[in-house]
């Protein structure tokens, strides 16, 4: 037993002692808490304050459910100041920004706040409302703290996460979970689409835009929705992979104004229990390839109609 003791404390002892300076390594570290790792993290994810300017129609029948109806789209039409608050995360220390299209999108003033309260002016470089992304610019930033980027496409249901940012506006916050799905699809609100990192991290309205980080630090998606009734955090959360960030960052330093997506060429379906069933598979999985462009890369590498990609 004595033995047994001597061990633990001599584990234990090098963790103590290096919790302030490093990140954990291992779950035995984790248990000592976030500290390390959001003390690494939290200063590159900044709070966003966006203002616009929309014309909405102002009818004389507003608060009639018929009339209103009835009459929809008659009306003096008059400018509305709106105000968005959001989250972002730097990407690099010259300043450039990521955040989601819904908080920053056709935006006419943006201020981004650091964690040390440094406040910047901000632009949009590269937006996209499809992919519900937005690449910005702080004015005259430089030697900024920033997140690295990790491979999304590595990510594991279960791995540890934290997702960073500024819920209701209430300052920046830190909540804690795992990576509860790959590859979701349809199921986040707003005008998004693709495929989401799901996590059971708390995210609420004002972290659109933040950090989900794994346990070392890097970046593996941008904040983006929740699916709920209540409109508070019911554990389901959608996170925009760093595959797609990075894609859109790349763009931004080449310079361009609108994002280009890659092309197929092809179309495909799931295979289910019926389609197996009929192509002799033991197992239904994969894509049956229904129909594919000449030009396609996927006709390139030699592609059919008619073939499984698994």
């Amino acid at each position: 037993m004595r033995h047994f003791v001597m061990l633990v404390l001599a584990l234990l002892l090098p963790f103590t002692a290096e919790a302030e300076t490093r990140v954990p390594q291992s779950s035995v570290e984790i248990t000592l808490g976030f500290q390390p790792l959001v003390k690494q993290a939290a200063p590159a994810v900044v709070n966003i304050y966006a203002r616009r300017i929309v014309e909405e129609r102002v009818s004389p029948f507003a608060g009639d459910p018929f009339f209103a109806e009835l009459f929809r789209g008659l009306g003096e039409v008059r400018p509305q100041v709106q105000n968005s608050l959001g989250s972002g995360v730097i990407l690099s220390p010259d300043g450039l920004v990521v955040s989601n299209y819904h908080v920053v999108g056709q935006a006419t003033d943006i201020r981004v706040v650091l964690t040390d309260r440094r406040e910047f002016e901000a632009t949009v470089v590269l937006a996209d409302e499809a992919s519900d992304l937005a690449v910005l610019k702080l004015d005259g930033a430089e030697g900024l703290p920033a997140l690295p980027l990790r491979d999304s496409d590595t990510v594991e249901v279960g791995e540890l996460v934290l997702a960073i940012g500024n819920p209701f506006g209430v300052g920046q916050t830190v909540t804690s979970g795992i990576v509860s799905g790959l590859a979701r699809s349809g199921g986040a609100a707003g005008t998004g689409r693709g495929y989401f990192l799901q996590t059971d991290a708390a995210i609420n309205p004002g972290n659109s835009g933040g950090a989900l980080i794994d346990i070392n630090g890097s970046l593996i998606g941008i904040n983006t929705s929740i699916l709920t009734r209540s409109g508070g955090s019911n554990g389901i959360g959608f996170a925009i992979p760093a595959n797609l960030v990075e894609r859109f960052v790349e763009q931004a330093h080449e310079g361009r104004k609108r994002f280009e997506r890659p092309w197929a060429g092809i179309n495909g379906q799931a295979v289910d229990g019926d389609i197996a069933a009929s192509l002799g598979l033991e197992v239904p999985s994969g894509i049956l390839v229904s129909d594919i462009h000449a030009e396609s890369p996927f006709a390139g590498a030699g592609f059919r109609a008619g073939d499984i990609i698994q």
